[in-house]
C-alpha cells in the first residue's frame, strides 16, 4: 500500500512539472507572438511613412540626399519597434527611452552644430534658393555653386578657389541668386568732353546698344545725361540682357562704344583742372622830396 502512495504521488508531481512546463512554454509563445504583432505594427508604420516620403519628399530632394533621410527614417522607426517589442519580455521601454535620452543629450551636445548643419541642408534642398551650377553671392562669398550637401554648400569663386560653408551659415545669409531672375540690368557710365554734341553722342549709344544682339527690347535700353561732372558730361547706359550672358554683354558694350566714339569724332576727356592766372599791373605812386638844407640828391618817398 505505501508503494502505491509513493507512485501516486511520483506521478502527480510529474503531471504538475509537465503543466507548469507547458503554461510556460505557452507563455513564452504568447509574449513571442505578442513582440511579433508590435514588430510587424512597427515595420507597417515605417514602410508607411517610407512610401509617403517617396511620394512627397523624393521629387524635391536629389538622390544622394534623399536617400540617407529615408534610411533614418525608416530604420529609425524600426529600432523604436524593436524595442517595443521587447516590452513582453519584461524589458521596459521607459527605462530605454530614459537612458537613450541621456545618451541623446551628450551625444546632442557634442554634435550641435552637425545637427545644426543637417536641419539647415535638409531645409535648403527642399526650398531650394538655388542649385548647383547658378552663380550666387551668400555670406560674403560669390561665385557658382558647386555642390549642395547635407552638411555644407561649395563654391567655386569668381577666381577659381573652392569654398566650403556650413549649411546653417548659409541658411541665416541673405542669398543673391543671379540666375533666378529672367533678366538682368545692366548699368555703367561713360564720361564725353563738355565740346561734345549732347544729342550726336546720346544718337551712337543708343544705336549700338538697340542693335546688340542681347540687350532686350522689353525694358527698352535707356541711355541719358547723369550729370555735369568736373571733367566730364556723364551719360548714363542702361539695359537688360539674360543672366547667362549678363557680364559678356557688359563687357562687349564698353568695347564697343568707346571705339563708335571715336569713329564720330567723340572724345572721352581726361581728369583736367584749367587754372587762370590774373597779373595784377597796380602802379605804387612815388614822391621826390628835397631835404631842406642839404644839397645831395632827392629822396623817394
Amino acid at each position: 500500500m505505501a508503494t502505491g502512495a509513493g507512485n501516486g504521488s511520483t506521478a502527480t508531481h510529474l503531471l504538475g512539472t509537465l503543466t507548469s512546463s507547458f503554461s510556460g512554454v505557452e507563455s513564452f509563445l504568447y509574449k513571442v507572438l505578442l513582440a511579433a504583432v508590435i514588430f510587424a505594427a512597427g515595420l507597417f508604420i515605417a514602410s508607411f511613412v517610407r512610401s509617403i516620403m517617396r511620394r512627397n519628399v523624393a521629387p524635391r530632394l536629389p538622390m544622394h540626399v534623399y536617400k540617407p533621410l529615408e534610411n533614418v527614417t525608416f530604420y529609425g522607426l524600426l529600432f523604436f519597434a524593436g524595442i517595443a517589442a521587447l516590452q513582453p519580455f519584461g524589458v521596459r521601454l521607459s527605462s530605454l527611452l530614459v537612458a537613450g535620452g541621456f545618451a541623446g543629450i551628450v551625444i546632442g551636445f557634442a554634435s550641435q552644430n552637425a545637427l545644426s548643419n543637417l536641419i539647415s541642408g535638409v531645409m535648403l534642398l527642399a526650398e531650394q534658393p538655388f542649385k548647383v551650377g547658378d552663380p550666387i553671392f551668400v555670406a560674403g562669398v560669390g561665385g557658382v555653386v558647386v555642390n549642395v550637401g547635407v552638411l555644407s554648400t561649395t563654391i567655386r569663386t569668381w577666381d577659381g578657389t573652392f569654398v566650403r560653408i556650413p549649411n546653417n551659415e548659409v541658411f541665416n545669409s541673405v542669398i543673391t541668386n543671379y540666375f533666378k531672375v529672367k533678366a538682368r540690368r545692366i548699368e555703367f557710365t561713360i564720361g564725353v568732353h563738355y565740346n561734345t554734341d549732347i544729342d550726336k553722342a546720346l544718337e551712337v549709344i543708343k544705336k549700338l546698344v538697340d542693335d546688340h544682339p542681347f540687350c532686350l527690347i522689353n525694358p527698352a535700353p535707356d541711355v541719358f545725361v547723369e550729370e555735369y561732372a568736373d571733367s566730364s558730361i556723364n551719360l548714363k547706359v542702361r539695359c537688360w540682357a539674360p543672366p547667362q550672358v549678363w557680364f559678356a554683354t557688359k563687357v562687349e558694350l564698353q568695347t564697343r562704344i568707346k571705339k563708335a566714339l571715336d569713329e564720330a569724332g567723340i572724345q572721352i576727356p581726361y581728369p583736367q583742372l584749367d587754372l587762370h592766372i590774373i597779373s595784377s599791373k597796380t602802379e605804387i605812386p612815388v614822391r621826390l622830396k628835397r631835404e631842406e638844407g642839404e644839397g645831395g640828391a632827392p629822396q623817394a618817398q
